[in-house]
């Protein structure tokens, strides 16, 4: 899986089926010398010396004409004769930014090292790691480039750690987890952009003689782009072309970053936003990056897709749950918000089991006095007035009622008008001075504060340990603003924004320990934190506010690209959809939702009897697909109507699940069939009238579609796989 010849001095990580090479040279300097699809075990020492334009000259006192800057750097440095943009960007002590890291050792050994206050990959029986140590001896740094390969996933994580082994602290301006140079700028920037309610859209520009800066500075990985990036052939596809992606596993303010140079050479990196950050590393400790996933594909978005996947279904998301089929959901918030009503709750309870619902969801507005959003985050103790014979009363109804229960939670903020701001109000993350800026009625919390992490800690278990939850939606509403901690001195406050993920992560790792039956869902307004850090900890994440199905089409589309559905909330909603006031035919808001975690966003109390017929008929629907959706193997499809429709498919060793949706009808149109992709050739398939095809036939021929006469339609398959006759 990793060699190393001493001789050339390379190493090849070898993996399924792509190879990675890097190389030090005679001065044990580092470079990059290939990443791509899998090689033979042959060492490419020609790479570098066939690099005309970077020859040298040795002579005994220094080197002429060594022009770094030439050469394809593994975790470049700036200013030693490199002037591009760097991997990694420290100050010293006698004020110079200027560094020179060696090769001095190398270990590979099986397995997989832990990230100190980190999420990360775990380990598995067919992981190795590479751990490279450099030095600059002249300052008397020590800096570890960590690569750990997985073979059958045929992925690569990395990460750095710097030890400061001076007697003078440094300061820490950059140090991207990941750094990766291509020979060519004949390619493609992919990365997945958006908003508030309109998240994860595929983005794809190509690339010139520039800078690309892909990032957040809102404090967490953001609705406005994800922490993710890839460059790709011009001509690639869903299942051609070669493909280089990395994915932050951090859930703050990151950057990715892509420079075309003057010789047209590329360099992609990915890390913490160097905009906000510093850090301030003492005598004797070492810095820890968070950790990059990099995943090249050569055969198109599919299997980049299938990659991540897999990955992040095995190695990533809590083993308990990522390969646990999900409960059918209902929610209060699009039902009730606010005006939560125990008689009325209730009523929806028992209307939702009769329909096969599994789960009910408080949602916002169960505690202190909050009927709005401009009070009582922080005091999470229920609301008498609401539920007036406790909240243990209500869930032992839900619970006899035959649901598992879910509650709401927005432990990160607080409100001024709540007991717990007018006894800690130096808890709020501020600038002392400053203004502190409301947004949605709320402040944050300072997490870079120990107590405050304690705190929450003891709440949260108090509140987990007193009544019999199933589920957690953990909410996160806002951005940071006025950034600054009050326990922070005022060297360290450009610390802040990577200690408040540090102490949310330590919270999470404490809670989600302490109650590992309880199944959390990541939520930030939606998808504005949905990324692998929070994957760690929480399987699933609410993947946009907005409910509206034609809307989520393109959502859910950008999410699959590296999330498993699994891990993607999706809930059919009420018309006229409350984001944007769209009506959708109900059978359409079903096959939408039914592409991730199923479940309902509205009051199935108050629905006709054909709509509650439809519905139970949904729900039976979704539980004989359940499993294909959820632990299958999904594939996006091409469509006959391009950028009206979206089509996609999953399968296992049961069935398979097509899914077509068609945004606007047209007139008159000619017969159209979706060809499905990624079956056997020689499987017999029965379709649902009956007909039974082989899968090559699916593939070459498709299946037909119904002549559409109205907007938004769709239509679904279930292909039983049968013997063959």
């Amino acid at each position: 899986m990793i060699t190393f010849d001493e001789a050339t001095g390379i190493f090849h990580l070898q993996g399924k089926q792509t190879s990675y090479f890097m190389q030090k040279n005679e001065h044990n300097h580092l470079f990059h010398l290939y990443w791509g699809s899998r090689l033979a075990k042959r060492l490419p020492d020609y790479v570098l010396k066939e690099i005309k334009r970077a020859s040298y000259i040795a002579d005994t006192d220094h080197i002429k004409e060594y022009k770094l800057e030439r050469l394809p750097q593994e975790y470049p440095a700036f200013g030693n004769s490199d002037l591009r943009k760097p991997a990694y960007q420290l100050s010293f002590q006698n004020g110079t930014q200027i560094s020179d890291f060696r090769y001095i050792a190398h270990e590979i050994s099986e397995g997989k090292p832990s990230l100190e206050g980190l999420p990360s990959l775990r380990e598995s029986a067919d992981c190795e790691t590479l751990k490279i140590t450099l030095q600059d001896d002249y300052q008397q740094v020590s800096m570890f480039l960590f690569y750990t390969l997985y073979e059958e996933a045929d992925i690569i994580t990395r990460h750095i750690e710097l030890r400061n082994n001076s007697s003078d602290k440094l300061e820490i301006n950059q140090l991207n987890s990941a750094c990766v140079e291509l020979p060519t700028n004949d390619l493609d920037l992919l990365h997945l952009s958006g908003s508030w309610a309109r998240e994860t859209h595929i983005q794809r520009t190509p690339l010139s003689q520039l800078n690309y800066r892909v990032e957040s500075t809102r404090g967490s990985s953001s609705h406005e782009h994800n922490p993710f990036i890839a460059l790709m052939d011009k001509e690639t596809t869903e299942t051609t072309g070669s493909v280089y992606s990395m994915n932050l596993v951090y859930s703050g303010n990151f950057e990715a970053t892509v420079d075309v140079e003057m010789q047209d050479a590329v360099r992609m990196q990915i890390g913490i936003n160097s905009t906000l950050f510093d850090w301030q590393l003492q005598p004797g400790k070492t810095f820890i990056s968070p950790e990059a996933v990099l995943v090249y594909s050569q055969h198109g978005l599919q299997e980049l897709t299938h990659k991540y996947h897999q990955a992040y279904q095995n190695y990533l998301m809590p083993p308990k749950f990522a390969k646990k089929e999900r409960p059918i959901l209902v929610n209060s918030w699009e039902a009730c918000y606010f005006d939560l009503q125990e008689e009325s709750l209730l009523e929806l309870a028992s209307s939702s089991k009769e329909l096969g619902v599994e789960l009910f969801v408080l949602d916002d507005g169960w505690f202190g006095h909050r009927d709005d959003t401009s009070s009582s985050l922080g005091d999470w103790f229920v609301d008498k007035q609401k539920f007036p014979q406790g909240l243990e009363h209500f869930i032992n109804q839900i619970k006899q009622i035959g649901l598992d229960f879910g509650i709401w939670v927005e432990p990160e903020m607080i409100s001024e008008d709540s007991d717990l701001y007018r006894k800690h109000p130096d808890w709020c993350i501020e600038v002392p001075g400053r203004l502190k800026s409301y947004s949605r009625g709320q402040f944050v919390l300072d997490l870079a504060n120990a107590k405050v992490q304690d705190y929450l800690i003891e709440v949260l278990s108090e509140l987990f340990q007193r009544y019999d939850i199933d589920y957690v939606k953990w909410d996160m509403n806002r951005s940071m603003t006025e950034a600054g901690s009050n326990i922070l001195t005022n060297s360290q406050q450009k610390e802040f924004y990577h200690r408040y993920i540090l102490g949310l992560y330590r919270v999470l790792e404490t809670v989600t320990e302490q109650f590992p039956e309880i199944l959390f869902e990541n939520c930030a307004g939606g998808g504005g934190r949905f990324d692998p850090g929070m994957m760690y900890y929480m399987p699933q994440t609410w993947t946009s506010d907005d409910t509206d199905a034609i809307e989520r089409l393109t959502i859910q589309e950008g999410s699959s690209l590296i999330y498993p559905a699994i891990s993607m909330g999706a809930h059919v909603s009420q018309v006229p959809n409350h984001q944007i006031g769209r009506v959708t035919p109900l059978n359409t808001r079903g096959v939408v939702a039914m592409q991730g975690n199923f479940g309902y966003e509205m009051d199935l109390s108050k629905l006709s009897t054909e709509e509650k017929q439809e519905i139970q008929a949904q729900i039976d629907q979704f539980k004989l697909i359940r499993s294909t959706v959820q632990l299958g193997k999904f594939y996006r499809l091409a469509v006959p109507v391009k950028d009206n429709a979206k089509a996609w498919l999953f399968i296992d060793d049961q069935q398979v699940v097509v899914s077509y949706v068609q945004i606007h009808a047209k007139p008159n149109s000619p017969s159209k069939r979706l060809k499905l992709t990624g079956l056997n050739s020689e499987t017999l398939y029965q379709l649902p009238s009956g007909e039974k095809r082989y899968g090559d036939e699916l593939m070459a021929f498709g299946l037909a579609i119904d002549v559409v006469h109205k907007d938004f339609y769709s239509q679904q398959w279930i292909l039983k796989k049968v013997e063959d006759e």
